[in-house]
């Protein structure tokens, strides 16, 4: 039989043809490859996300549903020696600020204790890079910036716990996942006296002079410094600087509070007490005394007359009694000299003990370098002869030595150098440290002094605040009806600023006179004279000190 034949399509397309040779449509090829394409990237894709960042997602998503909440440690306390809560924090408050739980911290006796508790603020770079304490600070944490929150940061933080909480779709806590507590700092105690802050608060700021018919007027005492140490030991009991701050305003984000200290130029931030340097006036004559009675240059009754003035080359020198009323004092010895804050004693001491002695001796004293009190402090300066070729390019003057001698011309102190050094003729010849925790130990040197030099110094002090003296406010100084001896020295320092300003009023004194419990120091910037202005700030403190 014959094969049928092939069908074929017809020449013009219209019919069928089939074959070995059959092609896909061109539309069908696109749309293949357009399709495989896409399945191909979309495999990749999901490779990416699944495997190779797949744990990145993960992580992220639980980031989304889990949030971790700082909660701040409170901060440790700090109080006085009695106990009585000076600083303190409070549990973390319920409400968030910026993913956190926050301690808020308090100071309880506000502007009594500025300069020496010093603020608190939010750690900036510096503080973070340089800080030494073994919990380290964080991004957001507080910390001391200065006084005893700087000085003892290390001890006050505590370690800041840490809250897992579980958020649903819109941010809102589910449950909580787990809870780190936070360590509270540890409570730090100070020799300080609350008592004695306060009350020193009270007499710079509040009108008292319906209390105290001795005490200065108020527009006096705007710019002053009190130190008051335990003599035996060198604690601080109180270390005042006015004007103050609160240090709870520095709590207060933009507080215009701040603002305005930085703004004041009365410059409430400086700590007149450790950085304030001013001449000593008359308090400088206790060292001229001892240093010439050690050095031989004179003895407890070496005499000299008192004639109102002296001379130096073109220059006349006078004794303040002489200057204010026209009047001299005879013979002066030693104590008589201390007593009456002679003058013209203390040119002629000066004199014979020489201005390489007198620096040697200011020196043993603690003058010319800081003390080892923890804070901030200027040295002050011992002016020499070859201090002032190099400094001022000028020879050394025997005028010089006499404005030396009394605590006047180029000689700079602070008040704490003052406290400190009244303090060795109140504990038997031991220069002390001052210390600030109740804790520490005693660091004292004993000075190179005789017995004999102590007694006729202490002997001066004691009469400086009896009848005759010039501590006249503490003639018959007695609390609660009893009296009270104290050894004392006024000083009253020329200020050399703009204009005339007033003099420095300064006082220093110990009591009880045979066994001292405290020494305070009192300065008042352009206050006027020692015996009328500081004096009587010193007699309301020691009141307070021996009232309770």
């Amino acid at each position: 039989m014959n094969k049928l034949p092939i069908i074929e399509k017809a020449s013009n397309d219209q019919g069928m043809r089939f074959g070995n040779n059959s092609t896909r449509p061109p539309s069908l090829s696109i749309f293949l490859i357009v399709v495989g394409g896409l399945f191909l990237i979309l495999t990749v894709r999901l490779f990416q996300l699944t495997v190779v960042k797949g744990s990145y997602y993960r992580r992220l998503s639980e980031e989304n549903r889990i949030k971790e909440i700082v909660i701040e440690a409170k901060r440790g306390a700090v109080i006085d020696r009695n106990g009585v809560v000076m600083a303190s924090s409070d549990s973390p408050v319920s409400g968030l600020v910026k993913d956190r739980f926050v301690s808020k911290r308090v100071v309880t006796f506000g502007s009594s204790v500025g300069h020496l508790l010093g603020y608190m603020q939010l750690a900036d770079k510096k503080d973070l890079d340089n800080d030494l304490c073994l919990n380290k600070l964080r991004l957001g944490d507080s910390t001391g910036k200065k006084g005893v929150e700087k000085l003892y940061e290390c001890e006050l933080r505590g370690v800041n716990g840490r809250k897992l909480l579980e958020l649903n779709t819109h941010g809102k806590p589910l449950k909580t996942l787990g809870q780190i507590e936070p360590v509270d700092g540890q409570t730090v105690q100070l020799s300080i006296d609350q008592r004695l802050q306060q009350k020193t608060l009270e007499l710079f700021t509040q009108n008292i002079s319906s209390q105290s018919a001795l005490f200065p007027k108020q527009e006096l005492l705007e710019r002053a410094a009190v130190v008051a140490l335990e003599p035996r030991t060198g604690k601080t009991l109180l270390l005042y600087s006015n004007p103050t701050f609160d240090p709870n305003n520095f709590n207060v984000k933009n507080s215009e509070q701040v603002s305005g200290y930085l703004k004041d130029k009365k410059q409430p931030l400086f700590n007149r007490a450790t950085e304030g340097e001013y001449p000593p006036g008359s308090i400088f004559k206790l060292f001229i005394a001892t240093g010439a009675l050690e050095e031989k240059a004179m003895k407890p009754d070496t005499i000299i007359e008192d004639t109102g003035q002296i001379t130096a080359g073109p220059l006349k020198f006078g004794n303040w009694y002489f200057l204010q009323y026209g009047k001299t004092e005879g013979d002066v010895d030693m104590v008589k000299a201390i007593k009456r804050s002679n003058d013209i004693y203390f040119y002629r001491a000066g004199e014979r003990l020489g201005v390489t002695h007198i620096k040697n001796w200011a020196e043993k004293f603690g003058f010319g370098k800081v003390t080892k009190f923890p804070f901030l402090q200027s040295e002050g300066l011992i002016p020499s002869p070859f201090w002032k070729e190099e400094i001022l390019k000028e020879q050394w003057y025997l005028g010089d030595t006499y404005n030396l001698s009394i605590g006047q011309g180029y000689l700079l102190t602070t008040p704490i150098q003052i406290a400190q050094s009244t303090a060795v003729f109140a504990n038997g010849g031991n220069l002390c440290a001052p210390l600030l925790k109740q804790s520490d130990k005693p660091n004292c040197s004993k000075m190179p002094i005789s017995n004999l030099t102590l007694q006729t110094v202490r002997e001066g002090m004691k009469q400086t605040c009896d009848t005759g003296g010039t501590g006249w406010p503490f003639f018959e100084f007695s609390v609660n009806n009893k009296r009270i001896n104290v050894g004392c020295k006024t000083g009253t320092a020329e200020s050399h600023g703009l204009g005339k300003p007033e003099p420095h009023a300064w006082f220093t004194v110990f009591a009880p006179f045979d066994n001292p419990e405290i020494v305070i120091t009192v300065l008042v910037e352009n206050g006027g004279e020692g015996s009328s202005v500081a004096a009587p700030i010193a007699k309301e403190l020691l009141t307070t000190f021996f009232g309770e």
